[in-house]
């Protein structure tokens, strides 16, 4: 159901109660929240831009950080607007990673085709595995994602002729991108193709999650149950964003297979998963911009404290992480929109 058609029905109830006939509903004057780009979001997506020419010996880290920031946004689509909860999301990036690094080691190293193959092989998983997912509660869904991960990291282990085992799985030769761009250890090509991927993917997100479909994701995550009066398939609904982050997590995993030309067990591992929790933690989960700013959090802070205390760089996380949990109860994201909020309270002129 769109809004268009809720509006219809709210004013043919209107006219039952009052006794007045209902007036027609203008379909141009109906808008989506939130569909406008603001100054804010155009000054976000220039600081990737900026970085490259202020932080030229960061590109492989700036670049590591956007696609792990892409990687959260696609579990954000299903725990932040579809409230699905999930420790094994993993398991989807890691497919994609594999697809593009098998089909690079046995002689396509495509790259954009290689995103494509690695978007269907983990969409169609997630589609098979969507139907198990939303049969349970909370509970069951952490149980059923894990398990399904531990088996899918245990089977890539086992058969290690094919993905190289604890070995992980070398000798990918990526081609040149478009054909022109070669992918150089400056990380320059990886920079710019992983800006390029995750910004195209943001807008197609962020045009969901603002549709009558990414609407009807926050009715579920509000109140499942109530959902089947308006005429929502919830459990249609539940798949098909499930089948989405499962596909976009993919080209996730591609991508980081691509620009590193390396493929270990450990994209299918519980710990890449649970960083990602802890991920969208920090910057807020329902967002999308709180996956971007709790993956560069995350990942700068990993990077400056295992600088200078390598061992116990964990505890350190774990402090922030209370801290953000405790003071700033939506993440990062969260805190700054209560902090504007109450300088907007008291800047307000007396009635």
């Amino acid at each position: 159901m769109n809004a268009y058609s809720t509006t219809a029905i709210k004013a043919k109830t209107d006219a039952s109660v009052t006794g007045t006939e209902p007036q027609a509903v203008n379909r141009s004057t109906l808008r989506l929240p939130n569909d406008r780009w603001k100054a804010l979001e155009i000054a976000f997506w220039l600081l990737p831009v900026a970085s490259y020419f202020f932080f030229p010996d960061y590109l492989v880290l700036i670049s590591q950080i956007m696609i792990i920031g892409l990687f959260a946004m696609s579990l954000d689509l299903i725990l932040g607007y579809a409230g699905i909860v999930s420790l094994g999301h993993a398991a989807f990036f890691g497919l994609g990673a594999y697809t593009a690094g098998l089909l690079s080691v046995h002689g396509w190293g495509e790259p954009i085709s290689g995103l494509f193959a690695a978007a269907i092989v983990a969409g169609i998983f997630g589609f098979i595995v969507s139907f198990l997912v939303i049969r349970g509660q909370d509970l069951a869904r952490l149980m059923v994602t894990l398990g399904i991960g531990l088996m899918l990291f245990e089977a890539a282990n086992k058969a290690a002729f094919i993905t190289g085992g604890v070995d992980g799985l070398s000798g990918m030769a990526m081609a040149p991108l478009f054909g022109a761009f070669e992918f150089d250890l400056y990380g320059k090509t990886a920079f710019w193709y992983s800006f390029g991927v995750l910004f195209i993917l943001f807008v197609v997100m962020r045009r969901v999650v603002n549709s009558p479909f990414g609407l009807s994701l926050r009715g579920i995550r509000e109140g499942g149950r109530r959902m089947p009066a308006i005429g929502a398939n919830v459990d249609r609904r539940l798949v098909a964003v499930f089948t989405l982050g499962a596909a976009v997590a993919g080209i996730a995993g591609a991508l980081l297979a691509q620009t590193t030309q390396f493929v270990g067990l450990d994209v299918l591992g519980f710990p890449r998963s649970a960083e990602l929790l802890i991920m969208l933690v920090l910057g807020g989960t329902g967002r999308l911009y709180g996956a971007l700013v709790g993956a560069a959090v995350f990942m700068i802070a990993q990077d400056k404290i295992s600088g200078f205390d390598p061992t116990y760089w964990q505890f350190y996380i774990g402090l922030l992480l209370v801290l953000i949990v405790l003071f700033a109860r939506g993440g990062i994201l969260g805190g700054l929109e209560k902090i504007v909020a109450t300088f907007k309270r008291k800047e307000a002129p007396w009635p």
